[in-house]
């Protein structure tokens, strides 16, 4: 898809920068947003600010070693109805844009200016401003060719930056980026790159023949690698989108140990994905439960049904049979139910067989 503008939208360390504005004794000092804001239990940080991010403490890590980090920090508790409002103005400016928008959340979007008259740095910078005076928050806007390079420029110069790459300087300006920079390159993808190949860089990958990460990597994922490389997406901003899931899970602050309780905590979990599901206009007809131990080891059990369901009781039902064909021998630090191959009332159900089988 030649001669395409596309602009990634991603606000500035959202959570936390809502709390910092909606209390104004917390802004310059760092301040940690996760489950119940408290760093003594069991959560992960949802959003660190950018006073807390030198500290090392970033998203994903758990609020205890966040804590440990920088105890200093102001630990709040995740208020997503707030965040959520917030989220609906900053979406409002994207779509008075008349661009073609693909919402990423609450924080972030796609926008497809190609057919608007203005530039995209124009666009960029006229969004920038709005989120700035209506807001008071800022966001950071990449502009490129496609989605992978207008993602990768948005983080280049956080917070509040706004970095173009024409299509003409994209090789050169992601050579020296590190390889995880690129969609679907994680730690063991990169570690193995390194391994096999010696890559550190964008531009080390950029260099490997299209052969040998074939051989290495299989045919499809190989040419996926030697296509992002250099920084080839030809992936459409998509205005409609469908979940592929629906699901819920709880981290227990004290383990489970009674296999009653957890079929309760299972049930509970199954309705309000059932909720979710009727809120959304879908059905499901394969049920997916996950147990996570005391030692982490994590398992699952899947039930694919021969009709849909989208009710508390056949929800409820399914999940907690897939429960008791687990081997529970140890005690349960968390729970989830996902509810997929969903289908709404503009689709016809999928079929398919009944099948008990583990998840992979």
């Amino acid at each position: 898809m030649p001669g395409r503008t596309i602009l990634h939208v991603d606000m500035d360390a959202f959570f936390a920068a809502v709390e910092q504005l909606r209390r104004p004794e917390l802004r310059g000092r760092p301040v940690v947003v996760g489950g119940r804001g408290d760093p003594s239990e069991r959560g992960v940080v949802s959003t660190a600010s950018y006073e807390a991010r030198p500290f090392g403490v970033h998203s994903g890590l758990p609020l205890r070693t966040a804590y440990q980090r920088c105890p200093q920090a102001v630990f709040l508790p995740v208020d997503f109805q707030a965040y959520r409002e917030v989220s609906e103005r900053m979406h409002a400016i994207l779509r008075d844009t008349g661009a073609r928008l693909q919402s990423l959340g609450l924080d972030e979007a796609f926008l497809d200016v190609t057919d608007l008259p203005e530039p995209g740095e124009a666009i960029a910078r006229a969004i920038q401003e709005r989120i700035a005076s209506e807001l008071l928050l800022t966001a950071s806007v990449g502009v490129g060719p496609n989605k992978l390079v207008a993602k990768i420029a948005s983080g280049l110069n956080k917070p509040a930056g706004l970095t173009v790459i024409p299509e003409r300087d994209v090789e050169a300006r992601l050579a020296p980026l590190p390889v995880t920079t690129l969609w679907g390159v994680g730690p063991k993808t990169a570690a193995r790159l390194h391994q096999v190949f010696g890559v550190n860089t964008v531009g080390d990958l950029a260099g490997i023949p299209l052969e040998r990460l074939q051989e290495e990597y299989g045919p499809r994922l190989g040419a996926y690698l030697h296509r992002i490389a250099r920084g080839i997406d030809e992936s459409p901003v998509q205005t409609e989108w469908e979940p592929r899931s629906v699901s819920r899970e709880h981290t227990f602050q004290v383990d489970l140990r009674r296999i009653e309780a957890m079929r309760e905590a299972v049930a509970r979990l199954a309705g309000r994905v059932a909720d979710d599901l009727r809120e959304q206009g879908y059905s499901a007809t394969t049920v997916t439960l996950k147990v996570r131990f005391a030692t982490f080891r994590t398992v699952s059990r899947s039930c694919t049904l021969p009709a849909v369901i989208d009710d508390r009781a056949a929800m409820a039902e399914v999940a907690v049979a897939l429960l008791d064909k687990v081997v529970v021998d140890r005690p349960v630090r968390l729970l989830g139910v996902r509810a997929s191959k969903l289908a709404s009332a503009r689709s016809p159900a999928p079929a398919g067989p009944p099948a008990a089988t583990p998840a992979p």
